[in-house]
């Protein structure tokens, strides 16, 4: 069976071999407490075994709903979300998709279009302005029902779909996932009737991507939630309790990325030569920003979509502050073909690449680029990929999410909570003088004087 591979031999100009080897004991001690639930943040380890405890009743459930909503014929599929509750779809999704598909109009699935993932009244206005014209549902994702981006779109939303075509249609087109018996989302859709999902207690959103949050999302847009969940449950063993450091591949990448840290690389730059993981790029750098950015530690996550940014952040990559390293994602074979034609009068100067295939010229520009970064001080880590499939891509999110708790472990933080994320809505309820927050409001208009 091929697998999600890596390949470190570009830091070991760097760190040594047995620098990174000397982090195995720790790293299986770390495995282990994720499996045992004997480390911090414990009571939120529920996507740890998640992959392999997703049942046929589950999945045929979620297959159920989304060919009872495509009977409606919809157009437009709404996923109401912010963080991770949004991020791990639309990174599979976009993965997946054809690159101009909504341009060329012929979708045997509906068009995935995300909401409450910001509060720009402009993208409120333009979206419900589009979805005036088209056949739609949605569905809202939230733990509590309050979380103020998605709460808001969906408040505007659902006045939108009851107008449109009654409290009873609406009804059968809006699909609630939460918590299973509490939040004020929980209380709406069993007064309204919504079908509705479980978001697991004790998964965090950013950890959800094989739950209803983004299965849901997924399966809507046509794609095949059985074979991203195999791939999971094949690296959930490959990565499982009992496989020790020499085997475990994200034991491996979160020893190596620990020991670059420490070795004053303080930044990590995901990489990529395909357009379509930029938001795979996107859902990463939440995982490990929330995960590990705290307690004045953390790897800083950043992304680049090459070769595109080479042309732009390149220079920096190259030649800037020696505080960073890569890792690439690197696929073995695109889905298409295309060819370099020769052409006679050769003005442009690139007949010597007729009859090539314009995958290799992407991949011999992935590996100059690599070798003129290390030359330039950048340490860089491969991830290889098979292929860009619902398979490999269900691999890739769990060697991610489980190298993340390993890794956080080992940076001795709770890679489990966000604290920090609450400090900007304290701060946003009290100048919008929220009920409950009146002394905070006092204080801060003070200091704004």
């Amino acid at each position: 069976m091929n697998t999600v591979s890596l390949d470190f031999k570009n830091i070991y100009g760097f760190v040594s071999k047995s620098d990174v080897d000397g982090f195995s004991a720790k790293a299986d001690a770390a495995n282990k407490a994720l499996h045992q639930k004997t480390g911090k943040g414990n009571d939120y380890l529920g996507w740890v075994e998640l992959p392999g405890m997703i049942g046929e009743a589950e999945l045929s459930d979620i297959e159920k709903t989304v060919q009872k909503l495509s009977i409606k014929h919809l157009e437009i599929f709404v996923v109401i979300g912010i963080g991770g509750s949004y991020l791990g779809s639309k990174a599979v999704i976009d993965a997946l998709s054809d690159s101009f598909s909504a341009i060329k109009g012929s979708f045997e699935a509906p068009q995935i279009v995300f909401a409450g993932q910001n509060i720009s009244e402009d993208y409120l206005y333009e979206l419900r302005d589009l979805l005036d014209t088209k056949e739609w549902a949605c569905a809202v994702i939230s733990k509590s029902g309050t979380t103020t981006e998605p709460a808001l779109a969906f408040r505007l939303l659902k006045q939108d779909l009851e107008e449109r075509y009654g409290i009873e249609e609406a009804q059968k087109r809006i699909i609630a996932i939460t918590d299973e018996s509490r939040g004020a989302l929980k209380k709406l859709a069993k007064e309204e009737g919504y079908k509705t999902f479980v978001i697991p207690d004790d998964v965090g959103g950013r950890y959800s991507v094989l739950t209803p949050v983004g299965l849901i999302a997924i399966g809507m847009a046509g794609f095949d939630v059985r074979a991203l969940v195999k791939g999971a449950v094949d690296m959930e063993k490959a990565c499982g309790e009992e496989v020790l450091y020499t085997q475990n591949l994200a034991s491996q990448y979160a020893a190596a990325r620990n020991v670059l840290y420490r070795q004053g690389k303080k930044i990590e730059i995901l990489v990529n030569y395909n357009p379509k993981l930029h938001y795979f790029a996107e859902w990463w750098k939440q995982l490990y920003g929330e995960s590990e950015g705290k307690e004045g530690k953390g790897i800083y996550p950043s992304s680049v979509d090459f070769s595109s940014d080479l042309h732009s952040m390149g220079q920096y990559i190259q030649e800037g502050e020696r505080i960073l390293f890569e890792t690439v994602l690197s696929i073995g074979e695109p889905d298409n073909e295309v060819v370099v034609p020769e052409d006679e009068a050769d003005l442009d100067g690139l007949n010597f690449l007729a009859g090539k295939r314009v995958d290799e010229v992407n991949k011999m520009a992935e590996l100059g680029t690599v070798l003129a970064h290390v030359d330039g001080g950048v340490p860089n880590i491969r991830v290889s990929i098979p292929k860009l499939n619902e398979y490999y891509l269900g691999q890739l999110i769990y060697f991610f999410e489980k190298a993340c708790g390993i890794s956080g472990y080992l940076l001795d933080v709770n890679p489990f909570d966000q604290p920090g994320v609450e400090s900007y809505k304290k701060n946003m309820f009290a100048l919008l003088n929220k009920p409950g927050f009146e002394k905070e409001s006092e204080a801060i208009r003070e200091r704004l004087k």
